[in-house]
């Protein structure tokens, strides 16, 4: 009866050896099992705020480029909740969300310790909640308008077309580095 069963899902004569078994099979899953599957490229994330500018790299090899749009107050380190910031330095982006207020988001992993320590020095809240996402949703015919100016409250934006392709390139656990 099993034989039956695996005749119908390959159609080869069960007279083939195992080995040409296994090639079928392999060269079945090449051709249309595994393109259907997204592979995250990029091993780091750079984000130059001066610049608006956001750069995937892989093994030091430019995969894309984006034009970014930030917080209403750009410049600085991120030192508190609600000063429109983006924070600067060295993080993590730690998961996705598909769930987002905005067009897909993934996760920056602020407030590291020396965040934290820094807020809890001045009595004030580190904020958090910082997102690399695409425009809010709804408004996505809009981005060609909005990407020309600052208008998040410290998160990256980019377009929507551009989060989805940032969105196969990049994996929960990639490293980014922000500057100014």
């Amino acid at each position: 009866m099993l034989k039956n069963r695996i005749a119908l899902v390959l159609p080869l004569p069960l007279s083939l050896s195992l080995h040409a078994m296994r090639r079928f099979y392999r060269a079945i899953m090449m051709m249309f099992v595994l393109p259907s599957i997204s592979w995250a490229a990029a091993d780091v994330v750079i984000v130059d705020k001066s610049e608006r500018r956001m750069t995937l790299l892989n093994q030091g090899e430019v995969l894309a480029n984006y034009e970014i749009s930030l917080g209403g107050s750009p410049e600085g380190h991120k030192t508190q909740e609600g000063d429109q910031k983006t924070p600067e330095g060295s993080y993590i982006l730690d998961y996705k969300n598909e769930q987002s207020s905005y067009y897909r988001s993934m996760h920056v992993n602020y407030p590291n310790a020396a965040d934290k320590a820094q807020a809890d020095q001045r009595g004030v809240s580190p904020g958090g909640f910082i997102m690399i996402h695409g425009q809010k949703n709804g408004f996505g015919w809009l981005s060609s308008i909005m990407q020309r100016f600052d208008w998040t409250d410290g998160c990256i934006a980019i377009t929507n077309e551009e989060m989805d392709e940032f969105m196969k390139l990049v994996a929960p656990g990639t490293p980014i580095k922000i500057s100014w």
